[in-house]
Formats: C-alpha cells, structure tokens, sequence
C-alpha cells in the first residue's frame, strides 16, 4: 500500500517575513520536507480577516462546516488547508506576553470550528476530525531565565494546551533574547546593549533554528506513523 504524503501547514504570525520569527518557521519547514512532507508557508499580516465572531454556526447540530469556520474572508482559504494538513506549526513574536492579534485571531478561528460541546456516554469530549501535529513556535526579546518572571509558561502555554485538546498532540519552542534591530542606536533602549544582543544572536540563535529544523522533521514522522 502506497504511503500517503504528509501535509504540512506552517502559519507565521507575525509582521515581517524574513526575521526571527520567520526564520525559524523556514528551518521548520525545511526539517519537514526534508522528512518527506509537503510543506508550505503562509504569513498572516498579507490577509484581510478578523476573529471569531460567535455566529455558532460550525456548533450547530449537524454543522455542514467540517472543521472549517463558516466566515467567508481572506483566512478562509488558509483555514482550509488547515483541515487538510496533518501538521500545523504556528510562530509568533510574543507583544505583551500574548502571541500577536492576527496569531491570535487565526487561533480562535481555527480551534473552535474543531471544539465541541457535545460528550458520549462514557463523558469523553468527541472529537471532530482526526488527530494532527501541532506546535507553536515563539521568538521573545526577554531572555529565558526571565520567562517564569512573567510567566510565559503560563500565559504562552495556554495555545499549546488549547492544541493539544482539540488536535490531539501540541507543543511549544521558544527563542529568548532575540536580535530585533539592523542598528539598535536608531532606537531610545538603553535597556540592551547591542554588543550583548548580537552575541546571543551568533552564539545561540543556529541552535534554536536548528531546533526549528528538528521541529518539523519531528511532527511529520510522527504524522506519517499514525497514517
């Protein structure tokens, strides 16, 4: 029997398309191909489209929405080929402790048409599509001894748990004390020194892109083991 190319999604969500954020996803996405699967990458800042707007369609009962939320806009398309993908990797600067709007809105939009309120017999939530392999992949200014500071874990964590529950298996890769600008002297920060940020930069940001890379490779064996 003729194994089934795996699919995978990966989603930046944030603004700029060849920095931290998208660097990482392009590693994760080459460990992905690299593994065999057919990847692709969307970024979200180059659609028109908003969050959940409770309309409770894709709840109704025999919703013909199949797991793809029934608003018509510029996510739509990507939401679909979430349905198909079996692995979905997400990445996202952290603003405020809080993944960006658009990761966030995209989140809601791809969850809750695969969330369901209805249980069996036995009490276990049913589950509407089969299982995929998610992960979040989050870049940060803070460095990483101070994420339990403010609580990361915690407040970060949420996407991966929500991932988890309705997908069936998530998880989470962080890059701390990013490098964020070409000339940090253009900017009022004398927090950082740039020296500083540089040299975490070369000394620490190939191992989270290769990291990234083990990633992708990871979730699409995992994904072509449960075909």
């Amino acid at each position: 029997m003729e194994q089934k190319t795996v699919k995978a999604l990966f989603v930046n969500g944030g603004p700029r398309k060849n920095k931290n954020t998208a660097q990482m996803l392009q590693n994760a996405m080459l460990g992905a191909k690299d593994a065999g699967a057919e990847a692709e990458l969307v970024h979200l800042y180059d659609l028109d489209y908003k969050g959940c707007k409770s309309c409770f369609a894709c709840q109704l009962k025999n919703a013909k929405t199949d797991g793809v939320c029934a608003i018509r806009d510029g996510l739509r398309p990507v939401l679909e080929k979430a349905r198909e993908a079996d692995v979905i990797v997400i990445g996202s600067p952290v603003y405020f402790s809080y993944p960006t709007g658009q990761t966030r809105s995209f989140l809601e939009r791809l969850i809750f048409p695969n969330f369901t309120y209805d249980y069996d017999e036995q009490g276990n939530r049913r589950r509407p599509i089969r299982e995929k392999q998610t992960a979040m992949i989050f870049t940060m200014n803070i460095p990483e001894e101070a994420m339990e500071d403010w609580k990361y874990p915690i407040l970060l964590g949420s996407c991966e748990k929500q991932l988890q529950e309705n997908f069936g298996h998530s998880e989470t890769l962080y890059a701390c004390d990013t490098y964020q600008f070409s000339d940090y002297s253009r900017y009022a920060m004398t927090v950082f020194k740039e020296e500083d940020k540089r040299r975490h930069r070369d000394e620490h940001f190939p191992q989270d892109l290769r990291n990234a890379y083990e990633l992708g490779k990871r979730l699409v064996k995992r994904a072509g083991e449960q075909e």
